[in-house]
């Protein structure tokens, strides 16, 4: 924010993974500490701002593709961030008037600017729910997201750039299951998430040294370990690979994938 100051409660001395994404994407949600965070993540590895806003078109397409063509009207948008061009509920509702949408994250920031998040057409809803990943049981109980979303029936479960924060010891995997194991079958499950598929030995060690120096815990995974969050679920087409190449809808000069180095898939809940 322009004068610093922070809102009630917030503590700007400490960077947090939604203020940093806004920085990338152009935003004015953040401060020092976060820029300084962003500042060292791009010394390990300079396309972030690259990958950020790729990833970002990723979501919109998937959403796109989940309310066009597999009909889907309910979404669970956890690790939401901060509102910025193209929110779920805006594309969701440009095509189906009646989705519902649920955004959660765990940055009070968030929570400040979910009036945008909450603008929505008049047969859907939308709500947000202040609560972290790391406590599915909370989220899946809370009345913002049993008032809003019927569980009983197909959800879109969004994990878009958001799984790569969760480190091993928090067992992300499980977090995972627990909340695709709520869901009707029918359901969706989108992940994105940061790889080390395309790094050298030295550039990941460095890349490892940045994250570290970034205040921010953070995890890449291969192919290999991004799969895993999908076992027992139907891939859609085009399977897993770079959040580039996902349905694209026209063609560009797209950088190289290892230039963004984002995986992404999208798989159904028999």
């Amino acid at each position: 924010m322009e004068s610093e100051q922070p809102p009630p409660g917030i503590d700007i001395s400490v960077p947090h993974p939604a203020r940093r994404y806004d920085y990338w994407l152009g935003g004015k949600d953040n401060f020092e500490a976060d820029r300084e965070s962003a500042r060292a993540v791009a010394e390990g590895y300079p396309p972030v701002q690259c990958a950020a806003v790729a990833n970002r078109a990723f979501l919109r397409r998937v959403v796109a593709y989940l309310a066009r063509d597999a009909g889907v009207r309910q979404y669970l948008d956890i690790g939401a961030g901060l509102p910025t061009v193209g929110n779920v509920h805006e594309i969701a509702q440009a095509i189906a008037p009646e989705s519902r949408v649920v955004y959660v994250d765990n940055d009070p920031i968030v929570a400040i600017h979910a009036k945008t998040l909450l603008h929505s057409s008049s047969p859907g809803r939308t709500a947000y729910l202040q609560a972290d990943l790391r406590d599915p049981a909370a989220i899946l109980a809370d009345p913002e997201v049993t008032s809003v979303l019927d569980l009983s029936r197909p959800v879109a479960l969004m994990l878009v750039a958001v799984l790569h924060f969760i480190t091993d010891d928090q067992h992300p995997y499980d977090l995972v299951r627990q909340l695709v194991d709520a869901l009707a079958p029918g359901s969706y499950l989108v992940v994105s998430h940061a790889t080390n598929d395309h790094l050298s030995v030295e550039d990941l060690a460095e890349s490892d040294a940045a994250n570290q120096r970034s205040g921010i815990p953070f995890r890449l995974r291969s192919t290999a370990e991004f799969g895993r969050f999908f076992e027992g679920l139907e891939m859609q087409p085009p399977g897993i690979g770079s959040i580039l190449s996902w349905r694209p809808d026209t063609w560009s000069a797209h950088p190289r994938p290892e230039a963004v180095s984002m995986l992404g898939a999208v798989a159904r809940k028999p």
